[in-house]
């Protein structure tokens, strides 16, 4: 297995993974240092490489502001990344590769050593037409521009020096065998995604307990989880709309995740049903919350389904308003733009959330659907199934 140090990208996997090894299989897990700890909890073998991308405990801004000034890093790194995992792993070539979405490097390890790749995808994936709804448009300007035809330049160089002729375009968002971690209700045009190619197993949950519980407070008539998850977390001024929104609501208690970028004290002084933490055990406050505020990353939305947690969608970047989109239209959430998230609108649009039965039975539903997508098991069954092949 094959990822970053993010812990979006990582937490999808580890089920997975813990499966893996309970069946008696022998996992190794690339994993930057920052993660490594969390990778050997699955009872994976951590192979350790040094990453250049900025870690999860990094400054939000240090991943810029535009399209290339997102993409061009996770090149940089693959780039530096490959000598060495080729080191970690020689005289240690596996049956079978699996790796999320930005570990470029596994792609081209796969294709070097012979050996089937599998994507484990913690977020939507391509579907008949993307390209030219999304692909197209979204690259449209960049590609006008000197550094955005030195970016592609210089990927296809790097995958033509590793014996690769596709375009990277395809070589990104076009894996020949996917199982996509996410609930298929979170999947945009799902009918148009080749099944065949991607297999939909919706959330691969365990037990958290290692992470700490949490108790919903004896007087709280209702509990609000905000949280902006782990890389947009550096937003005060939404923190302190998020206090004025909801600590004045009688029988109501404010957990608020503000991340490490963040000082308490930027947010004044707050009243005592307000919970103020850098980080929160997620699932297990979902699971006694009564609303969840979140940026609708792929792991937050679908635990707000999983445990059937209306929310706000305040999205900051990337494939979160998707997202969010998706989730309005399931009719379990309402979508906030981050520039109209202010006191009022919040609190408007939690009760009328809360308020309406038609909400509580459409989660009902989802869950429902998802409990039959298979999870973690049918996601260990699915790979195994690619190495019976290969055998």
């Amino acid at each position: 297995m094959f990822s970053i140090a993010a812990h979006g990208h990582v937490n999808p996997s580890l089920e997975v993974i813990r499966e893996l090894v309970a069946r008696g299989h022998r996992v190794t897990y690339a994993i930057p240092p920052s993660l490594a700890g969390k990778v050997a909890g699955t009872g994976a073998e951590p192979k350790l490489w040094n990453s250049t991308l900025p870690g999860p405990d990094d400054d939000p801004e240090a991943w810029g502001t535009t399209l290339l000034d997102n993409v061009e890093p996770f090149l940089d790194d693959a780039i530096q990344a490959l000598p060495q995992l080729l080191d970690a792993y020689e005289g240690d070539t596996p049956d079978l590769v699996l790796h999320d979405i930005t570990s470029y490097p596994a792609r081209v390890l796969a294709h070097r050593w012979g050996v089937p790749a599998i994507s484990l995808s913690p977020n939507l994936v391509a579907w008949d037409g993307y390209e030219q709804e999304v692909g197209e448009p979204t690259w449209e300007e960049p590609l006008k521009t000197e550094r955005g035809q030195a970016y592609y330049a210089r990927f296809h160089a790097w995958l033509e020096e590793n014996g690769i002729t596709e375009h990277p375009d395809p070589f990104v968002g076009r894996p020949a065998r996917s199982i996509v971690l996410i609930p298929k209700a979170l999947q945009p045009n799902a009918d148009r995604v080749d099944e065949r190619v991607h297999s939909f197993v919706g959330a691969c949950q365990g037990d958290r307990s290692a992470e700490g519980g949490w108790k919903r407070p004896a007087d709280a008539e209702k509990v609000v989880l905000v949280s902006l998850g782990s890389s947009f977390t550096k937003q005060p001024d939404f923190y302190r709309e998020c206090v004025k929104a909801f600590a004045g609501l009688p029988g109501w208690h404010l957990v608020l995740q503000i991340g490490r970028h963040v000082d308490p004290a930027e947010l004044g002084e707050v009243p005592e049903n307000v919970e103020v933490r850098d980080w929160v055990p997620q699932l297990a406050v979902l699971r006694e919350a009564d609303l969840f505020v979140t940026h609708a990353g792929a792991g937050g939305s679908q635990e707000g389904l999983a445990t059937g947690t209306p929310m706000i969608a305040v999205p900051q970047a990337v494939d979160q308003f998707g997202n969010a989109e998706m989730l309005v239209g399931l009719g379990v959430a309402r979508h906030v733009p981050a520039e109209e998230a202010r006191a009022g609108v919040l609190r408007g649009a939690a009760l009328a959330l809360l308020d309406d039965p038609e909400v509580a039975r459409r989660m009902k539903a989802i869950q429902g659907e998802m409990a039959e997508e298979g999870g973690t098991r049918r996601a260990a069954d699915l790979i195994e199934a690619e190495l019976s092949v290969r055998r």
